[in-house]
């Protein structure tokens, strides 16, 4: 399950990313407006949590748009708490409003009883071509094959390229989900952990035929083993 965070707060940002990511969800980032706009047309979101002060074009608007054109969940943040800005953003269609600051633990609670409204109450296992994954046992099984335990790490990075099967990710992207890096990461990290991963899933880790490294770019993964 996918969630756009809209915040020009990029430490804000990061911190409820690192949060989402820690409950088990996937998590895109935009830091204004217009972007926002763009990663939901580009990855098709579950949930937005959307702040209302943005560059750009403001949250209001990104609302107003949004939901011209979709039913997903929005959540609006805001460090305006008067009951006129909570009823403004409301009537363009939010689905609840949540006043900073704020705890990680409440936003949590938030965003499951919007999903549980939406009928998604936990992130969904994750299958494509060859693999299951499931999160909540941090298992993977491969052509119907026994599972597999991963660490949390490993879940990340997995869950990660299998909702974007046959797509390369740069590194910094692996990075900033596994990790929550913000630019200047250690890809070596990221290197690392896709050698264990493929200890793992690969019939042959020396010769990959799922996880891939796609020259000049990243990581893709090739869900049902067969080259691009």
């Amino acid at each position: 399950m996918k969630i756009l965070i809209v915040d020009d707060d990029l430490d804000l940002s990061g911190l409820i990313a690192y949060a989402l990511r820690q409950a088990g969800y996937l998590t895109v980032e935009a830091g204004d407006g217009l972007a926002a706009l763009e990663a939901f047309e580009r990855e098709a979101p579950d949930l937005v949590i959307l702040d209302l002060q943005l560059p750009r074009l403001g949250g209001r608007e990104v609302c107003r748009r949004i939901r011209e054109r979709s039913s997903t969940p929005i959540m609006m943040l805001t460090v305006q708490g008067s009951e006129e800005d909570e009823v403004a953003g409301l009537d363009l269609g939010a689905d609840d409003y949540l006043t900073k600051p704020f705890s990680p633990r409440g936003l949590l609670a938030r965003v499951r009883a919007l999903l549980r409204r939406a009928g998604e109450e936990k992130p969904a296992p994750l299958a494509a071509g060859d693999f299951a994954l499931d999160l909540e046992h941090q298992s993977v099984a491969v052509r119907g094959g026994p599972w597999v335990r991963l660490t949390r790490l490993e879940v990340r990075l997995l869950q990660l390229l299998l909702a974007n099967a046959g797509h390369p990710l740069p590194a910094e992207r692996l990075l900033a989900h596994v990790w929550g890096s913000r630019g200047g990461g250690d890809r070596q990290l990221v290197k690392q952990l896709v050698h264990r991963l493929r200890q793992k899933i690969e019939l042959d880790a020396r010769q990959p035929r799922y996880l891939v490294t796609v020259a000049g770019v990243g990581y893709s993964l090739n869900a049902d083993g067969v080259e691009a």
